[in-house]
Parts: C-alpha cells; sequence; structure tokens
C-alpha cells in the first residue's frame, strides 16, 4: 500500500476518534444538563404552585366584574380618588423606610465589619436574621406597650416632661407606622450589605494611602462607586419588603391609615363594600406591577455589584 493511502487510512481514524469523543463529550453535556435541570424541578413546580397560579389568579379576577365578564373598570377604578390615595401612601411609606434604614443599615454594618471582635460580629449577625422576620401583631403589641399612649417608655418620658405624645408624636398614623417598620428594616439592609462591605479589600484602602490618597478621596473614587449598587440594590429590597408588608400597619392603626395592602383586605373581607372582591384583586395587581418593576431594578443593579463580590 502506498503511502497516501496509509496517510489517507490514519486521518480517516484520526477523524472517527475526534468525531466519537466530540459524540461522548455531547452526551455528557446534555447528561449533566439534565441532572442540572432536575434538580431545579422541584423549586420551579414549587414557585409555579406557590407564586405562578396566586398570581395568574389575581390578573384573571382584576379584569373580570363580579358575574365573570372581562372588564377594564376594576384597574380604572383603582387610578382615582382613596384607591390611588392608597398607592401614593404606599409608595411614600416604602420610600421612607428603605431609604432611612438604607443609611443607618449601612452605617451599621459598616461599625461591624471593621470591629475586631468576631463576638460582636456574630452576635449582630444573627440578632439581624431574627429581627429581619419580626414583624405582625407581635411587634405591635411591643410596641404598644413601650410607645403607646400609656406605654412603659412614654410613661418614663412623661415623668420628665418628655412625652413624645405631647410633642406631636402618634404611633398610630402614617409616621407612626414608619418608624415601626424601622425596626425589621434596619436589620434586613445589615444582612443584605454585609456581603457587599467584603468587597472593600484593605489592599485598597493601603494603596490609596501610599498614593497620598486622603479618606475622604478614597471614599469618593473607590468606597462609594464600588457600594452603591449594593447599597441601592439594598434599598429597593427594602423598597418591596416595605410596600408589600399588611400585617403590622394593619394591627398597629386598625385600618384607619390608607394602604394599598389594608385596602385589599378590606374589599376582600366585605369589611368597605360587599360586592367589590374584583377591585382588590386590581389593587393586587397594581402592586404586582409595582414589585416587579422594584425586582427587575434590584436584579439589573445586582449584576452590576456582583462583579465586586467575586
Amino acid at each position: 500500500m502506498s503511502e497516501s493511502g496509509l496517510a489517507g487510512d490514519a486521518d480517516a481514524t484520526r477523524g472517527a476518534d475526534e468525531l466519537s469523543a466530540a459524540r461522548v463529550a455531547s452526551g455528557v453535556r446534555r447528561w449533566r444538563g439534565l441532572r442540572r435541570a432536575a434538580a431545579v424541578t422541584p423549586f420551579i413546580v414549587y414557585v409555579f404552585l406557590g407564586l405562578g397560579i396566586p398570581i395568574l389568579a389575581v390578573i384573571d379576577y382584576a379584569f373580570r366584574n363580579p358575574k365573570g365578564h372581562l372588564t377594564l373598570a376594576n384597574v380604572s377604578t383603582i387610578t382615582h380618588g382613596t384607591y390611588l390615595l392608597g398607592f401614593e401612601n404606599s409608595i411614600l411609606l416604602a420610600a421612607l423606610t428603605s431609604v432611612i434604614p438604607g443609611f443607618l443599615g449601612l452605617t451599621l454594618a459598616y461599625a461591624i465589619a471593621t470591629s475586631r471582635s468576631p463576638f460582636l460580629r456574630r452576635m449582630i449577625a444573627t440578632a439581624s436574621g431574627v429581627l429581619a422576620n419580626f414583624g405582625g401583631i407581635n411587634l405591635t403589641f411591643m410596641f404598644i406597650a413601650t410607645l403607646g399612649s400609656t406605654g412603659i417608655l412614654t410613661s418614663w418620658l412623661a415623668a420628665i416632661h418628655l412625652n413624645p405624645w405631647n410633642l406631636g408624636f402618634n404611633l398610630y398614623s402614617f409616621y407612626g407606622v414608619a418608624f415601626v417598620y424601622l425596626y425589621f428594616q434596619v436589620p434586613l439592609m445589615v444582612l443584605v450589605i454585609t456581603p457587599a462591605l467584603g468587597a472593600l479589600r484593605p489592599a485598597w484602602r493601603e494603596a490609596a494611602s501610599n498614593l497620598g490618597a486622603s479618606t475622604w478621596r478614597f471614599w469618593r473614587h473607590i468606597g462609594l462607586p464600588v457600594l452603591f449598587p449594593s447599597v441601592l440594590g439594598g434599598m429597593l429590597l427594602l423598597f418591596g419588603s416595605s410596600f408589600a408588608a399588611y400585617a403590622t400597619a394593619e394591627t398597629l392603626t386598625a385600618g384607619t391609615v390608607t394602604l394599598a395592602p389594608i385596602q385589599i383586605g378590606n374589599l376582600l373581607n366585605g369589611n368597605a363594600i360587599s360586592g367589590q372582591e374584583n377591585i382588590g384583586y386590581a389593587i393586587g395587581f397594581g402592586m404586582f406591577v409595582v414589585l416587579a418593576v422594584t425586582m427587575i431594578l434590584y436584579g439589573l443593579i445586582q449584576r452590576r455589584a456582583s462583579k465586586w463580590l467575586r
């Protein structure tokens, strides 16, 4: 057999081996993809059953009248009058209880991150995890017993002529609700922003100092640009948490403060006007739109912030 024939056979054999290897590699990749899909399938099913079906049901009822006919009247109704006021108050409350706790939580988290006590860091992290999930009736009772018109702290302050109620404070008002929300919003911000503070590597501070940069210049050109996406993302997360909160505001004010979640509860319970349940679903649809926009913005910001956390 000629040398050209032998070379051709060798090339054919090499090509067959490469094709076989490619097929094996493709099969391995498909198998790994199937394993990943199988691993996340229970979670996807859980999310669909727990969130997907209820969301679809809310959207469906939002565009139907009590007789089941399609209509835009419900969505039109919630853009006027007291329902629009409920959205405005909810957005304002969420803004106040995201920006203020955002800065307070950032300051507290930075103080903890720069602390030399591991015990203090663990204790604050544990406490933040507990307090961030503490709300509803228990939180309301605690604040009424402490800062209510006849609360313990109110009585102590009244004894030294500093009764906050005489100075215009009202726990059962809009700003009273905002004050109570600080209790769980600040710890939530601590949990969210603490990993981002780890992105501020000590080497950056040392390098900036060696180059003659002051503390202000370090924060102006390095610290704040690195932390800004994470801080903004954390505030958006606080915004969504406060915007959708219901139990604390309802039990604290007995529904006297006009907020969108409280309006939904009143309509679905028939406490306001019987037969207006579909308007409650429309308010829920409006809240879903606001929260969806918030979560999309949060996801985009987190993508930018994640490069500093690698």
